[in-house]
Protein backbone atom coordinates (compact mmCIF):
# COMPACT_ATOMS: atom_id res chain seq x y z
CA UNK A 1 0.00 0.00 0.00
CA UNK A 2 1.61 3.32 -1.10
CA UNK A 3 1.11 6.55 1.18
CA UNK A 4 -0.72 9.50 -1.14
CA UNK A 5 -0.49 12.80 -0.22
CA UNK A 6 -4.63 14.67 -1.44
CA UNK A 7 -4.02 18.12 -1.79
CA UNK A 8 -8.29 18.71 -1.64
CA UNK A 9 -10.77 18.47 0.67
CA UNK A 10 -14.72 19.50 0.41
CA UNK A 11 -17.58 19.06 2.86
CA UNK A 12 -21.00 20.92 2.86
CA UNK A 13 -21.78 22.97 5.84
CA UNK A 14 -25.31 22.62 7.09
CA UNK A 15 -26.58 20.08 4.47
CA UNK A 16 -30.12 19.98 6.32
CA UNK A 17 -30.42 23.39 5.29
CA UNK A 18 -29.77 23.11 1.34
CA UNK A 19 -32.04 23.14 -1.34
CA UNK A 20 -32.21 23.63 -5.27
CA UNK A 21 -34.09 27.03 -4.07
CA UNK A 22 -31.59 27.79 -1.09
CA UNK A 23 -28.85 26.97 -2.73
CA UNK A 24 -25.84 25.40 -0.47
CA UNK A 25 -23.02 26.18 1.46
CA UNK A 26 -19.64 24.28 0.56
CA UNK A 27 -16.09 24.46 3.00
CA UNK A 28 -12.98 23.43 0.77
CA UNK A 29 -9.93 22.74 2.41
CA UNK A 30 -6.77 22.89 -0.03
CA UNK A 31 -3.10 22.17 0.54
CA UNK A 32 -2.66 24.83 -2.21
CA UNK A 33 -4.09 27.75 -3.81
CA UNK A 34 -6.99 25.97 -5.85
CA UNK A 35 -10.38 26.44 -8.27
CA UNK A 36 -13.65 25.53 -7.34
CA UNK A 37 -15.76 24.97 -9.87
CA UNK A 38 -19.39 24.01 -9.57
CA UNK A 39 -21.91 22.98 -12.38
CA UNK A 40 -25.45 22.40 -11.67
CA UNK A 41 -27.76 19.95 -13.99
CA UNK A 42 -24.79 18.06 -15.51
CA UNK A 43 -25.87 14.82 -17.91
CA UNK A 44 -25.26 11.83 -15.59
CA UNK A 45 -23.79 9.80 -18.71
CA UNK A 46 -21.67 13.18 -19.62
CA UNK A 47 -20.14 12.74 -16.57
CA UNK A 48 -18.69 9.29 -16.50
CA UNK A 49 -17.84 9.63 -20.11
CA UNK A 50 -15.20 12.73 -18.77
CA UNK A 51 -13.82 10.33 -16.06
CA UNK A 52 -13.20 7.60 -18.70
CA UNK A 53 -11.92 10.41 -21.39
CA UNK A 54 -9.43 11.36 -17.69
CA UNK A 55 -8.40 7.46 -18.51
CA UNK A 56 -8.05 7.40 -22.30
CA UNK A 57 -8.18 10.64 -24.03
CA UNK A 58 -6.37 13.15 -21.73
CA UNK A 59 -6.28 14.47 -17.98
CA UNK A 60 -8.75 16.45 -16.05
CA UNK A 61 -6.08 19.29 -14.66
CA UNK A 62 -8.22 22.21 -15.25
CA UNK A 63 -12.21 23.37 -15.73
CA UNK A 64 -11.73 23.79 -19.51
CA UNK A 65 -10.72 20.28 -19.90
CA UNK A 66 -14.13 19.13 -17.77
CA UNK A 67 -15.91 21.09 -19.29
CA UNK A 68 -14.78 20.14 -23.18
CA UNK A 69 -15.04 16.58 -21.81
CA UNK A 70 -19.13 17.28 -20.81
CA UNK A 71 -19.72 18.91 -24.01
CA UNK A 72 -20.84 21.92 -22.31
CA UNK A 73 -24.09 19.50 -20.49
CA UNK A 74 -24.87 21.48 -18.01
CA UNK A 75 -27.35 24.43 -16.58
CA UNK A 76 -25.41 26.90 -14.89
CA UNK A 77 -21.69 27.16 -14.42
CA UNK A 78 -20.13 29.40 -11.23
CA UNK A 79 -16.20 29.41 -10.27
CA UNK A 80 -14.53 30.45 -6.58
CA UNK A 81 -10.81 31.06 -5.90
CA UNK A 82 -9.70 29.13 -2.98
CA UNK A 83 -6.69 30.42 -0.97
CA UNK A 84 -4.25 27.57 0.45
CA UNK A 85 -5.11 26.14 3.52
CA UNK A 86 -8.32 28.46 3.56
CA UNK A 87 -11.41 27.30 5.53
CA UNK A 88 -13.79 29.93 4.08
CA UNK A 89 -17.34 28.84 3.79
CA UNK A 90 -18.71 28.89 -0.33
CA UNK A 91 -22.09 30.21 -1.07
CA UNK A 92 -23.65 28.30 -4.40
CA UNK A 93 -26.53 29.12 -6.00
CA UNK A 94 -28.42 29.58 -9.09
CA UNK A 95 -29.76 32.52 -10.78
CA UNK A 96 -32.70 33.69 -9.21
CA UNK A 97 -34.23 34.04 -12.64
CA UNK A 98 -34.26 30.50 -12.76
CA UNK A 99 -37.31 28.69 -13.25
CA UNK A 100 -35.38 24.85 -12.55
CA UNK A 101 -37.57 22.92 -9.72
CA UNK A 102 -36.42 19.75 -9.85
CA UNK A 103 -34.01 17.65 -11.55
CA UNK A 104 -36.68 15.02 -12.87
CA UNK A 105 -37.64 12.03 -11.56
CA UNK A 106 -35.48 9.30 -10.41
CA UNK A 107 -33.38 7.27 -12.05
CA UNK A 108 -32.25 10.87 -13.24
CA UNK A 109 -30.38 11.70 -16.64
CA UNK A 110 -28.75 15.11 -14.98
CA UNK A 111 -26.94 15.39 -11.98
CA UNK A 112 -28.09 18.21 -9.87
CA UNK A 113 -24.29 19.46 -8.60
CA UNK A 114 -20.90 19.17 -9.39
CA UNK A 115 -18.30 20.05 -7.95
CA UNK A 116 -14.29 20.21 -9.81
CA UNK A 117 -11.56 21.36 -7.43
CA UNK A 118 -8.20 22.16 -9.44
CA UNK A 119 -4.82 23.79 -8.43
CA UNK A 120 -4.23 27.21 -10.00
CA UNK A 121 -1.09 27.51 -10.26
CA UNK A 122 0.77 25.55 -13.49
CA UNK A 123 3.76 25.20 -10.95
CA UNK A 124 1.87 24.03 -8.00
CA UNK A 125 0.55 21.18 -9.94
CA UNK A 126 3.29 18.91 -10.11
CA UNK A 127 3.79 18.96 -6.53
CA UNK A 128 1.20 15.82 -6.14
CA UNK A 129 -0.02 12.92 -7.56
CA UNK A 130 -3.83 14.29 -7.60
CA UNK A 131 -4.77 16.70 -10.34
CA UNK A 132 -8.08 17.11 -9.45
CA UNK A 133 -10.97 15.95 -6.96
CA UNK A 134 -14.47 15.35 -8.64
CA UNK A 135 -17.34 15.65 -6.24
CA UNK A 136 -20.73 14.95 -7.28
CA UNK A 137 -23.58 16.35 -4.80
CA UNK A 138 -27.33 15.57 -4.33
CA UNK A 139 -29.05 18.66 -3.30
CA UNK A 140 -33.30 17.90 -2.74
CA UNK A 141 -35.81 19.34 -4.35
CA UNK A 142 -39.95 19.23 -5.61
CA UNK A 143 -39.27 15.74 -7.11
CA UNK A 144 -36.95 13.80 -4.51
CA UNK A 145 -36.44 15.64 -1.17
CA UNK A 146 -33.79 13.43 0.45
CA UNK A 147 -31.74 15.28 2.52
CA UNK A 148 -28.22 17.01 0.58
CA UNK A 149 -25.12 14.88 0.51
CA UNK A 150 -22.34 13.86 -1.20
CA UNK A 151 -22.85 11.12 -3.39
CA UNK A 152 -19.62 10.47 -5.00
CA UNK A 153 -15.98 12.04 -4.60
CA UNK A 154 -13.39 10.87 -7.19
CA UNK A 155 -9.33 11.79 -7.05
CA UNK A 156 -8.03 12.18 -10.56
CA UNK A 157 -4.41 11.34 -10.86
CA UNK A 158 -1.55 12.16 -12.95
CA UNK A 159 -1.26 9.10 -14.06
CA UNK A 160 -4.80 9.40 -15.62
CA UNK A 161 -6.26 6.99 -13.34
CA UNK A 162 -9.38 7.86 -11.03
CA UNK A 163 -10.48 6.51 -7.58
CA UNK A 164 -13.39 6.27 -5.52
CA UNK A 165 -12.91 8.19 -2.09
CA UNK A 166 -14.72 6.25 0.67
CA UNK A 167 -15.67 7.20 3.78
CA UNK A 168 -14.25 6.50 7.21
CA UNK A 169 -16.32 5.23 10.25
CA UNK A 170 -15.27 5.96 13.79
CA UNK A 171 -17.05 6.31 17.06
CA UNK A 172 -17.25 10.11 18.68
CA UNK A 173 -18.61 12.45 20.89
CA UNK A 174 -21.26 14.91 20.44
CA UNK A 175 -17.75 17.57 20.05
CA UNK A 176 -16.12 15.62 17.60
CA UNK A 177 -15.65 16.59 13.27
CA UNK A 178 -19.47 16.91 12.03
CA UNK A 179 -17.36 15.73 8.91
CA UNK A 180 -16.78 11.96 10.75
CA UNK A 181 -19.81 9.20 11.20
CA UNK A 182 -20.59 8.22 14.82
CA UNK A 183 -20.71 3.95 14.87
CA UNK A 184 -22.97 3.32 18.28
CA UNK A 185 -25.22 0.63 17.65
CA UNK A 186 -24.87 -2.83 16.92
CA UNK A 187 -21.32 -3.36 18.30
CA UNK A 188 -19.99 -6.52 18.98
CA UNK A 189 -16.90 -7.73 20.71
CA UNK A 190 -14.39 -10.36 20.78
CA UNK A 191 -15.09 -10.99 24.80
CA UNK A 192 -12.27 -13.34 25.18
CA UNK A 193 -10.00 -10.38 24.09
CA UNK A 194 -11.97 -7.93 26.12
CA UNK A 195 -11.55 -9.91 29.65
CA UNK A 196 -8.10 -10.04 28.42
CA UNK A 197 -7.68 -6.46 28.59
CA UNK A 198 -9.88 -5.72 31.85
CA UNK A 199 -12.74 -4.66 29.84
CA UNK A 200 -16.89 -5.35 29.56
CA UNK A 201 -18.87 -5.28 26.66
CA UNK A 202 -20.45 -2.36 28.62
CA UNK A 203 -17.33 -0.30 29.05
CA UNK A 204 -16.72 -0.99 25.49
CA UNK A 205 -20.28 0.70 24.14
CA UNK A 206 -19.36 3.64 26.60
CA UNK A 207 -16.38 4.88 24.16
CA UNK A 208 -15.98 8.36 23.96
CA UNK A 209 -14.21 10.93 21.27
CA UNK A 210 -11.36 9.43 19.08
CA UNK A 211 -10.03 6.72 21.70
CA UNK A 212 -9.58 3.11 21.17
CA UNK A 213 -12.27 1.44 21.26
CA UNK A 214 -10.96 -1.66 23.25
CA UNK A 215 -8.27 -0.03 25.81
CA UNK A 216 -9.83 3.65 25.97
CA UNK A 217 -6.40 4.91 26.86
CA UNK A 218 -4.93 5.88 23.57
CA UNK A 219 -6.22 7.33 20.40
CA UNK A 220 -7.16 5.59 17.51
CA UNK A 221 -4.64 5.60 14.70
CA UNK A 222 -5.34 2.55 12.60
CA UNK A 223 -7.99 1.65 9.46
CA UNK A 224 -9.24 -1.33 8.90
CA UNK A 225 -10.09 -2.69 5.73
CA UNK A 226 -12.33 -3.79 3.72
CA UNK A 227 -15.16 -2.32 6.77
CA UNK A 228 -13.51 1.11 6.91
CA UNK A 229 -13.52 1.10 10.48
CA UNK A 230 -11.23 3.99 12.66
CA UNK A 231 -10.84 2.09 16.12
CA UNK A 232 -8.11 1.02 17.28
CA UNK A 233 -4.87 2.33 18.45
CA UNK A 234 -1.38 1.35 17.59
CA UNK A 235 -0.91 -1.33 20.58
CA UNK A 236 -4.21 -2.98 20.08
CA UNK A 237 -4.09 -3.52 16.54
CA UNK A 238 -2.02 -6.40 16.49
CA UNK A 239 -4.32 -8.25 19.14
CA UNK A 240 -7.29 -8.90 16.70
CA UNK A 241 -7.67 -10.31 13.30
CA UNK A 242 -11.10 -9.08 13.15
CA UNK A 243 -12.73 -5.66 13.49
CA UNK A 244 -13.93 -5.00 16.93
CA UNK A 245 -16.98 -3.27 15.80
CA UNK A 246 -18.50 -5.17 12.69
CA UNK A 247 -16.49 -8.63 13.07
CA UNK A 248 -15.31 -8.57 9.90
CA UNK A 249 -12.32 -10.57 8.86
CA UNK A 250 -9.44 -7.26 8.43
CA UNK A 251 -7.45 -8.03 5.01
CA UNK A 252 -5.23 -4.99 5.50
CA UNK A 253 -4.88 -1.82 7.70
CA UNK A 254 -3.08 1.30 7.14
CA UNK A 255 -2.34 4.13 9.68
CA UNK A 256 -3.73 7.73 9.82
CA UNK A 257 -0.56 9.40 11.33
CA UNK A 258 3.11 7.63 10.17
CA UNK A 259 3.99 6.36 13.37
CA UNK A 260 6.23 3.73 15.11
CA UNK A 261 5.28 0.19 13.56
CA UNK A 262 2.87 -1.79 15.77
CA UNK A 263 5.21 -4.60 14.84
CA UNK A 264 7.99 -3.13 16.38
Amino acid sequence: MKEVRNPFGLEIVNPDTATIEKGVTLRPHCLEKCILSCYWGCSVQKVQEALQKHVYCFQIQTPGVLEDALYSEYLYKEQHVVQKQSKEEIFIQLPEDNKIEDFGPVPRTCYPLIALLTVSDVDDRELYPIVSMLTIIHIPDRSYRMPCRIMYQYLLTIQGQFYDLKQLYMSVSDNAAKSTEAVTEDVSTDKELLEKLGLSEEEMQENTAKDCVVCQNDTINWVLLPCRHVCLCDGCLMRFQHCPICRQFVQESFPLCSRTSPMD
